[in-house]
């Protein structure tokens, strides 16, 4: 898709959101629901359109050898900000265990292609910028839809604006290769997501609703590490 064209499927799809920000919520979790809903339906056009043919085109063509070695070598990145994140959040055996994950799959797993750290039992955290202002005591805001990028909070917004900044990928000085890799990278998590929603799907009646509420409850999970308190005993 050229830019100009993107970005007036963009524009368009923020005055469909605003428009439709007058329609009213009763979830304290979403209280611009008629404005995310315009943007996820807007998504859903793109998606349509674009990344999930893309997808499907992926997944038909490349051998899952090959995707599981595209999707290590991602992952092999993605762990070098996970030890960042490790160490703002004080949690050194984590940091350790991650930059380890990094230094055992960019060597013996030849560039991170094979996941060897996994194979060797060397757990794989899952940390970002988000979950770093949470641990600082950041509250999450409300709930938000974002162009392209999907389902957010306030404060995850803030998160994905330092963690792109911290991208390697988005780095690369060869702007040619680093937009194959980009691409590349959106394709693979696209397809990943294929088998999810087509259980989404089947099971949900509203689309929005179900995603909004397991994107929150996983974010609740992650932030406490798995063992969230109940939710009357704490506020976000």
């Amino acid at each position: 898709m050229k830019g100009p064209l993107l970005r007036q499927l963009i524009l368009s799809a923020s005055l469909v959101s605003v428009l439709a920000a007058c329609a009213t919520t009763g979830n304290p979790n979403d209280p611009i629901e008629g404005f995310n809903r315009g943007m996820f339906s807007a998504n859903e056009v793109l998606d349509k359109a674009v990344i999930k043919p893309l997808a499907k085109g992926y997944e038909a063509v490349v051998l899952q050898p090959v995707r599981n070695g595209v999707a290590n070598f991602y992952g092999n990145i993605g762990d070098v900000g996970i030890g960042v994140n490790d160490v703002l959040q004080g949690k050194l055996p984590d940091a350790i265990n991650d930059f380890g994950r990094v230094m055992v799959n960019s060597s013996v797993g030849i560039l991170g292609f094979m996941d060897v750290a996994s194979d060797l039992g060397v757990e794989k955290h899952e940390q970002d910028f988000g979950l770093t202002l949470a641990h600082w005591g950041i509250g999450s805001g409300a709930y938000i839809v974002l162009p392209v990028f999907g389902p957010r909070t306030v404060r995850d917004s803030f998160g994905l604006v330092l963690d792109l900044a911290a991208d390697p990928v988005g780095h690369y000085g060869h702007v040619a290769t680093r937009n194959v890799l980009v691409a590349t990278r959106m394709i693979d998590e696209r397809t990943a997501l294929l088998p999810a929603e087509e259980v989404i799907d089947e099971a949900a009646i509203d689309n929005y609703s179900y995603i909004r509420d397991a994107y929150l409850q996983r974010r609740r999970y992650l932030m406490y590490d798995g063992k969230p308190p109940r939710l009357d005993d704490t506020a976000e």
